[in-house]
This record gives C-alpha cells, structure tokens and sequence, in this order.
C-alpha cells in the first residue's frame, strides 16, 4: 500500500486551483494564493512527483456529444478466475468510463455512458457473452444531483 503524503494548507490552495483550470498557469495560481511563481512551481513539481497530483486531464460534455444516457451495470461472475476475461473485454469499451471490483452480492460495478438504450442494450449483450459472467443487473440513471470528478480537500 502506497504511503501517505502529506499537504498543507497553500498545497491544498493550488490543488483546488489546479482543479477548477488545469490550464492555469503558475503565475496566476500564484498571484491568487499571495507566493512567488518559483515557489508556486516548486510545489506543483513535489505535487506531481509525489503522485498526489498523477495527471492533468481534459473535461468533456457527455450530453453535447450525444452520450446522454448513464448506466451502472453491475455484473456477478461465475468464479474469480473469470475477472480477467471480464477485464480484457471492458476494456475495448469506450462507454464503459469505470470498473470496479466490489464486495457484496455482484462482483463488479461498471459506470456506462452511452448515446441511448439501443447502445446500451448492445453493451449489455456484449458484456454477459464474456465467457465467466453469470448475471447482470442494470440501473439507469435519471438524473445527477452531485457529479465531481475530483476529490475534495
């Protein structure tokens, strides 16, 4: 298991910043939070060669390009030696946008955004050929109330 590092307050400043714009540079992030550019930069760096900060990414609207349906499928498998089977196969899936192994009465947890129920039906069927998958069980999202991609400091 990894260790825990740890931040302070001016670290947690420039993540939040970092988090509303990626795109914003060390001089703004340091006139905002009153610190010299070198000493912003130095931060930043210790940030990411930590792993604390791991990538730098780019937010897309699902809705305007047509992926308006959200699902999560959760699927039970026949044995644990089928997990890689299942992983291999999501993982060529582009709607599928996360997997996680869980505890409780499925195995797996898969959050699916996709353009409309034909697509979504199609992923299904996709999903329980996979050699090892038992059953699945879908929920459709109707709405979204709390949606944050980060986590919060």
């Amino acid at each position: 298991m990894d260790e825990v590092k740890k931040i302070d307050e001016i670290d947690v400043k420039i993540i939040r910043l970092l988090q509303a714009n990626a795109r914003s540079t060390v001089s703004e992030i340091a006139e905002k939070i009153k610190m010299s550019v070198p000493a912003v930069s130095e931060r930043i760096k210790k940030l990411e060669n930590s792993g604390i900060i791991s990538k730098y990414t780019c937010v897309l609207d699902n809705a305007k390009l047509g992926r308006e349906l959200t699902a999560f499928l959760f699927v039970s498998l026949d044995t644990p030696d089928c997990m890689d089977q299942l992983r291999e196969a999501i993982a060529g899936e582009k709607d599928v946008l996360e997997s996680h192994y869980i505890t409780g009465t499925f195995d797996y947890i898969l959050k699916v955004v996709t353009t409309d129920t034909d697509s979504l039906e199609r992923l299904i069927y996709r999903i329980k050929r996979i050699p090892g998958v038992q059953k699945s069980n879908t929920c459709v999202v109707l709405s979204t109330d709390k949606d944050l991609l980060p986590i919060q400091l």
